[in-house]
């Protein structure tokens, strides 16, 4: 479950940065598209989609990957004609929405057994090497450490999820030369780092249907 808004966030000063809060033409024009996907009457079902929205708007408006301040949700419960409290709900259970600002990096580590047995201490060492503390944000505003249940890439463990991306087979070195690249304000390469693999394939390449790397390959020839 996300974090509850910590108590030492200012809430007069989020209401003076915050109470005025509306999406932008850009995003107008897509939650109107969003809301459109439902049945009329239905429109609490695009919650997740406008909530989402919102807050990569903060962070765009913010140089982070954003956040949802309390009137932002609520500015979002309005637009769907939604209890303010239901909106709350959904934006408390879901780990993706941030309910305090963090830094124009986000890095989720996981550290459920998969990627515990694979070495994800050494992730947390790599980014505690960096000033990283769980919880919170660098002085220099750019990363924000977090730990996370499971994010469905066990076979690649140990991973972190950056911002929208996942790095995976991680080491303390390869963790350190992500953060640092981050830092440079380069882009690293997703997936896989340091290993012979593509996507979650066997390291040094597939060993069976090997035709599918390429192509959507019809093997029903060769079934008779």
């Amino acid at each position: 479950m996300a974090d509850i808004l910590p108590t030492s966030i200012d809430m007069d000063e989020v209401r003076a940065r915050w109470g005025g809060f509306a999406f932008n033409a850009e995003n107008e024009a897509k939650a109107r598209v969003i809301i459109g996907r439902y049945p009329p009457g239905r429109q609490h079902s695009a919650i997740i989609p406008l909530l989402d929205m919102a807050q990569r708007q903060v962070g765009a408006e913010t140089g982070t990957q954003g956040w949802l301040p309390v009137p932002v949700i609520e500015y979002v419960a309005r637009y769907l004609d939604m209890p303010y409290i239901r909106a709350l709900e959904v934006a408390t259970f879901y780990t993706m929405f941030n309910l305090r600002p963090v830094g124009r990096y986000h890095l989720q580590v996981c550290g459920t057994t998969p990627c515990m047995l694979r070495g994800s201490d050494d992730v947390f060492a790599a980014c505690y090497a960096k000033g990283m503390k769980k919880g919170g944000t660098t002085a220099d505003g750019l990363f924000t450490l977090s730990e996370v249940e499971c994010l469905g890439a066990c076979a690649n463990a140990p991973m972190v999820q950056i911002n929208d991306d996942n790095y995976e087979d991680l080491t303390f070195d390869t963790t350190t030369a992500i953060i640092e690249a981050l830092a440079r304000g380069e882009t690293p390469k997703t997936g896989p780092q340091g290993v012979n693999r593509r996507t979650s394939d066997p390291e040094g390449g597939v060993t069976s249907l090997p035709e599918m790397v390429s192509e959507n390959f019809d093997y029903r020839s060769q079934w008779t």
